[in-house]
């Protein structure tokens, strides 16, 4: 991009002196002119004065020649060769702007760090809204060789918050970086380690989480834990396995508080998001707020994809989504399963069994895979149930199909589900006794920890994801507690 000086380009003043010289010279000219003809034509010596006048003016040309090439490109006076005519405000002259010229000093700033060993933050904070508030965040950065990735901007009624993506150097830490800030005019600043997950900018990533939530009705809560960032999550339903409901419907355009957001859920309920450490901005609640409009405008749907395997006798079995239109075939199997096999996977009486299908099926509380028979009989259910910042799995297979391998391919698929999500580990409740369940986690091939109290036995598997402190806040595991009457835990029978 080429530099404009604005003193070229300014209209000059105009001088009446020079024009009147101008003209003087112009007139000597011609009188000169004149008395040299009249030598060449009536004197003596007319030729000679003629070619003395040719020679005369070509060695002039000459020599404006040789001196206009000589010092066309000598530097401005009191500048040294190589320097702009422009300075900064303390009247020293500036650096050059071509910096990529300098290559010996592109690698490393003024205090040594080098620029090639940096790390990504992300940074949240609130500046005065007033002119002048981010630029003076910004000269901060820059003064550190911070680089300001993306930007965005939330206004509040007084001030606004301003969130980045910044790459700093390496030896810059999150503390010297919080200084600066307080010291530029921000306050109320949250900083947490970034990664190139965090390089798509703001609107690619909501129109992909828009996109998966049209897809499919279950990933809303994940779709809004991905927006939101670290936050928990509660769906609760409409009227509670009890009852009546506890407290007053959630109005329509849903309720804004500091840290926590409340907004009706499209499916029957309310949806609670809270984020303790960090408050929500109106931007925020209203993206959140159309996330869920759309949900409830496209209404109940789920993919229709479904998977074939054959069994080890030859057998082959689908295994598909499934959801709250799916309640009935799986109380059917629930009726052909014996009470050992349902008291092994419901923690309480198995005459409840078929009142928490509502709860398991509905994609608000997390996702379940059915196995289902040729003849369209379903013979085997898995669940990805969301616990606070865990993940819960459980499995129920009919008695007629266990020891056919239909538990493990069903658990390998939720696993993978949940690392999808960015879960760390899921854990399975069940008793000590259930030799199928213990199996099947083992045959899974990841590290597993036991817990064992009064006969319950909890497994977890740690799965193979990044760990926390190195995934950006968006891939972290979302809260999704079920609340239901049999605890946080459930029995699990093959």
């Amino acid at each position: 991009m080429t530099d404009v000086n604005p003193a070229k380009s300014a209209r000059r003043p105009h001088h009446w002196r020079r024009d009147l010289i101008e003209l003087a010279a112009l007139f000597t000219a011609v009188a000169v002119a004149d008395a040299v003809a009249n030598l060449v034509a009536h004197g003596p010596d007319g030729p000679f004065l003629l070619v003395a006048a040719a020679v005369a003016l070509t060695g002039t040309a000459a020599f404006h020649l040789w001196w206009a090439q000589r010092h066309s490109h000598a530097p401005p006076s009191g500048r040294p060769p190589g320097q702009s005519g422009a300075s900064d405000a303390s009247g020293t002259p500036a650096a050059p702007r071509d910096e990529h010229v300098h290559s010996d000093t592109s690698d490393s700033d003024a205090n040594g760090m080098a620029r090639s060993e940096t790390v990504l933050w992300r940074m949240r904070t609130t500046v005065r809204d007033e002119p002048g508030s981010l630029a003076a965040l910004c000269t901060a950065l820059a003064r550190h060789q911070v680089d300001i990735l993306t930007l965005q901007t939330h206004p509040l009624a007084e001030g606004t918050v301003d969130e980045f993506l910044l790459r700093a150097p390496a030896a810059f830490q999150s503390r010297q970086l919080g200084h600066e800030v307080a010291a530029a005019g921000g306050h109320d600043t949250w900083i947490e380690r970034a990664d190139a997950h965090d390089l798509v900018d703001a609107p690619t990533r909501v129109l992909g989480l828009a996109t998966r939530t049209a897809l499919d009705a279950a990933e809303l809560p994940l779709a809004l834990r991905q927006l939101l960032g670290r936050c928990t999550i509660h769906s609760l339903p409409a009227v509670p396995a009890g009852g009546s409901p506890d407290e007053e419907p959630t109005p329509a355009d849903g309720v804004l508080e500091e840290r926590v957001m409340r907004l009706r859920d499209p499916s029957g309920g309310t949806i609670t998001v809270e984020r303790p450490h960090l408050p929500f901005t109106p931007t925020e609640f209203a993206r959140a707020r159309a996330l869920i409009e759309l949900d409830a405008r496209l209404g109940p749907r789920m993919p229709r994809s479904r998977d074939v395997f054959t069994l080890p006798e030859g057998n082959e079995i689908s295994v598909r989504r499934a959801g709250p239109d799916d309640a009935q075939a799986a109380r059917a199997m629930h009726d052909r399963c014996t009470d050992r096999t349902l008291g092994l996977r419901y923690h309480g009486p198995v005459g409840d069994a078929d009142r928490y299908l509502g709860h398991l099926l509905s994609p608000r509380f997390g996702r379940t895979l059915a196995v289902q028979t040729a003849s369209g009989r379903i013979v085997g259910l898995g669940h990805l149930l969301w616990d606070g910042d865990e993940t819960e799995v459980a499995l129920l297979v009919e008695d007629a199909w266990q020891r056919r391998g239909i538990g493990s391919e069903l658990l390998g698929r939720l696993v993978a589900l949940a690392e999808e999500t960015g879960c760390e580990s899921v854990y399975a409740v069940t008793q000590a006794s259930n030799t199928g369940m213990v199996a099947a986690m083992r045959g899974l091939g990841l590290p597993l920890d036991y817990q064992i109290e009064e006969g319950t036995l909890v497994i977890t598997a740690r799965l193979a994801t990044a760990p926390a402190h190195s995934r950006p806040a968006q891939d972290l595991p979302y809260g999704l507690p079920h609340e239901l009457p049999y605890g946080p835990g459930e029995q699990n029978g093959l």
